[in-house]
Formats: C-alpha cells, sequence, structure tokens
C-alpha cells in the first residue's frame, strides 16, 4: 500500500523522530469533535479500509527515489522509511455499530513514528465512510420500513466513492443499488429502470413501455413522467394487460408532486386489478423529503436516493480529529480552546436498556450492565480476524438503531444522548492538566492575563 497517502508534516514529523530514536510507545484517538446539528448519531465505517491500508503499508523504491530527489530526506531517513512497517494495536468501534460525539471510533498504539505517519490516511477513511453511512441511516430512518434504492453513482466524487456509497447504504439498510459493479463485488441486488432518453427514443410512450416490457418482462418499472405523468400511468397500465405480465411490476415517478401524483397513480392502479404493481419515487430525494411523503401518507413503496445522500449534501464532512493521548508512560492532552482532549487509552462502556454511553479508560472494569465498545481488530500489525461480512455489519446497526433513544433517530432537531466520562477519566484529565499547566513557561504571568 503506497506509504505516500500522507500529508508531508507526517512525514516530516516521522523523520524527526526517528532521527532523535522517539520510537516510544504512543496512542493516538481518533474521534469526532461535535455532531452537526443535523446528526443524531454517527455510523462507525472505514476502520476495515484502515486495517487493510495498515498491514500492507510500505516504502516503494520508487516513493523513496522521490523523497529522496524531490524532497529532499536524507539517505538516512530513506533507509528508515525502506524498514518502515506498522506493528502496532488497533482498537475500534465495529463497522456499523452507532456512537456519538467526543468517543474514539478509533485508537492505534504503536511506536510513536508508526503511530503517526497513518494519520492522514486514517482521518480520510473514518470521516468520509461515516460520514455517509450516518447520512444513508437517516434515510432509511425516514423510509419507515419502505425500501430504499442507492441512485447515487452518477453524482458521487469519484468511481470508487460511488462503490463505497452502495456498500455503506447497504451496510445501514438500503434494499439495492443501481451500481453494477458495486452489486456484483458485495453482493448487492442490483436495480434499474429506463431513463427518459429510452422513452423519448420511440414514437411513442406506449411504444416504449411495450419494448421494454417485451424485453424485460420479469421486472419492468416504467418511467412515467416524461411528458405527464398520469397519461404515463394509463399507457403502463394498458401495456401491463396487453402483454399480461407479471413479476414484479412497478411505476416510477421521478418528478412534480409526488405525493399528489402518487395518489392519484395508485387509484388508478388499483382500479385496474394492479394493486401489486409497485409505485416507485425518486429525484432530489433526501430524508426530510421521504419523512414529508411518509408522514402525509403517499403510497410510495420505494424511494431511490442519490445525489443529496451520495454526498451527504446538507453535511458532507465530519469535525473529526487524531490526537495522541499517551506517549511512552505519559497520558498527554490538549488544552487549546474548543479543542481540549481528554487523556489515556480509552474504552466506551454501553448500556443498552435504558440507552446511555460511558467514556472511560482502557483499563477499568466495565460497570455492572455495560459492554464494551471498542474491540481489539489488529495487533502486532495484523487482523485478529477476517473482515466481517457486510451482513455482520448491518446486523450490528439495526441492532443498535433499535436501541437508539427517539431524540437521537430524529430528522430535525435531534438530541443525541450524553455521553458522560467515569471518575477515573476525570481524574486523569485534571491532574494531566495539572501537570501540563504548571510546566507551562511565564504561567504566572499567562494566570495574570
Amino acid at each position: 500500500m503506497n506509504a505516500l497517502l500522507t500529508d508531508l508534516y507526517e512525514l516530516n514529523m516521522v523523520a524527526s523522530y526517528l532521527r532523535r530514536r522517539m520510537n516510544g510507545t504512543a496512542t493516538f484517538s481518533l474521534f469526532v469533535r461535535r455532531l452537526p446539528d443535523t446528526r443524531g448519531f454517527i455510523v462507525a465505517a472505514g476502520v476495515e479500509s484502515c486495517l487493510d491500508f495498515l498491514e500492507q503499508l510500505r516504502f516503494e523504491e520508487d516513493d523513496l527515489r522521490y523523497l529522496g530527489d524531490g524532497l529532499g530526506f536524507t539517505a538516512a531517513d530513506l533507509e528508515a522509511f525502506r524498514r518502515f512497517r506498522f506493528t502496532g494495536d488497533v482498537w475500534a468501534i465495529p463497522e456499523g455499530r452507532i456512537a456519538f460525539a467526543g468517543e474514539p471510533l478509533v485508537e492505534v498504539t504503536a511506536p510513536l513514528p508508526q503511530a503517526q505517519l497513518i494519520e492522514t490516511f486514517l482521518l480520510n477513511r473514518v470521516t468520509y465512510e461515516s460520514t455517509i453511512a450516518s447520512k444513508a441511516a437517516r434515510c432509511v430512518i425516514a423510509a419507515a420500513g419502505r425500501d430504499a434504492v442507492d441512485f447515487s453513482f452518477r453524482r458521487t466524487h469519484g468511481i470508487e466513492a460511488g462503490i463505497d456509497v452502495a456498500r455503506l447504504s447497504a451496510m445501514v439498510g438500503f434494499a439495492a443499488t443501481s451500481n453494477v459493479e458495486a452489486a456484483r463485488r458485495f453482493g448487492l441486488v442490483a436495480a434499474g429502470t429506463m431513463a427518459h432518453s429510452y422513452v423519448e427514443a420511440f414514437s411513442s410512450e406506449s411504444e416504449a413501455f411495450r419494448a421494454f416490457a417485451e424485453d424485460f418482462p420479469g421486472r419492468a418499472t416504467f418511467l412515467v413522467d416524461t411528458y405527464d405523468t398520469i397519461s404515463g400511468v394509463k399507457a403502463a397500465i394498458a401495456v401491463m394487460h396487453q402483454l399480461r405480465l407479471g413479476g414484479r411490476l412497478g411505476i416510477r415517478l421521478d418528478s412534480g408532486d409526488l405525493a399528489g401524483l402518487s395518489s392519484k397513480a395508485r387509484r388508478l392502479l388499483d382500479r385496474a386489478g394492479l394493486s401489486h404493481v409497485r409505485i416507485f419515487a425518486s429525484g432530489s430525494l433526501d430524508e426530510l423529503a421521504i419523512d414529508d411523503l411518509v408522514r402525509g401518507g403517499a403510497p410510495i413503496d420505494a424511494f431511490g436516493v442519490g445525489t443529496k445522500m451520495g454526498v451527504s449534501a446538507d453535511y458532507p464532512y465530519l469535525d473529526s480529529a487524531y490526537k495522541l493521548v499517551r506517549y511512552q508512560d505519559r497520558p498527554v492532552m490538549k488544552l487549546s480552546r474548543d479543542k481540549v482532549t481528554a487523556p489515556g487509552r480509552k474504552q466506551v462502556f454501553r448500556r443498552s436498556r435504558p440507552f446511555s454511553d460511558m467514556l472511560g479508560l482502557h483499563d477499568e472494569p466495565v460497570p455492572a450492565g455495560r459492554e464494551r465498545l471498542l474491540e481489539l481488530v489488529m495487533t502486532r500489525g495484523k487482523r485478529t480476524g477476517s473482515r466481517p461480512a457486510l451482513s455482520e455489519s448491518k446486523e450490528q446497526f439495526q441492532v443498535d438503531l433499535a436501541v437508539l433513544p427517539e431524540g437521537a433517530r430524529a430528522l430535525r432537531s435531534p438530541k443525541p444522548p450524553p455521553v458522560r466520562t467515569t471518575e477515573a477519566l476525570r481524574t486523569l484529565s485534571a491532574e494531566t492538566r495539572r501537570r501540563l499547566l504548571t510546566a507551562l513557561p511565564n504561567k504566572a504571568a499567562q494566570t495574570k492575563n
């Protein structure tokens, strides 16, 4: 795996550590500082991509040549980079589990240069994948048991992003994806209908529907809004009767007043004896639009969700950080205003009923009635087990979602449950803060100011 997938300042720090033989054991914690106002929870994701990276991390000869010739690293630096491998331990909240701000999604314990170099990659993957999974989860909540289908591929920020979105949306409960390669790669259901261009290519709407049904009789869903939606519904009904179609039939609404049009379409279908025909809606949908349709009683069976889910349009990032919390036997913390960190290796202790999380120290006993959330996923640079199946992560999410408080599930003005800290962590934080402030030069002057 390409070790140059990092920021230059990481390499600068690593070279400096290695020159000074600062190879002591360090722990870094990756967490989200605060949630957006529109989010009540995070879906943990991205750790599996990180483990793949860590297992294969190395500098190739072309990398070293560039670092020497292009960036001026010394021969000694290059030799140290040549020998570089990740040999540390990783604890993480498993993919699919629900988490909250301040809780470590990943903790890395490794020799300081190793733990430092990987910061950029880990932040990139965990931040991005957790952002998308959390947005998709809100769409699933809004759909309230109706199918949600990933339609995002043409709008995601890159081809690989489209693959990621299909997997992550499936992990939180999307029923299918339009992305054929993602369906093949991850064993997902591939779903697709037709475009308006297909209808326009024929001399009439009816001719287009008839041709499509003849070619795909077992999975015909007709796009009915190219010209006039109600006329399109009637044309689809006529073709269904004429060809005596069976299988999984549907009509798709992609524009206009989806609530009103779906109600009219449902009445026409039912009167024609086609109550089994599903109504599929798409077109600039997000969780709030879906929620409005569901709450309004629109008879829509499935939603195609594209751009706004695939790029998490309302909030396309999380305020994540990767911070040193312990070096050798010394707990450390950041005291910057609004960016204070908690020292020491940590663990999250969860109680499901009634739901609550506690943030504590890694080695604390598990409080009664709670479970540890972070699991050991890598030791000495090797995975502790095989990559979990997508179905396992999906099940993890469903179990957590079932006990999540209503305030955190809310799509408008959500209220995440407070995460309390244990007495041991509060004590360590206070002691570490005092030690750091005492060691500051001109402390007296700073105190007066």
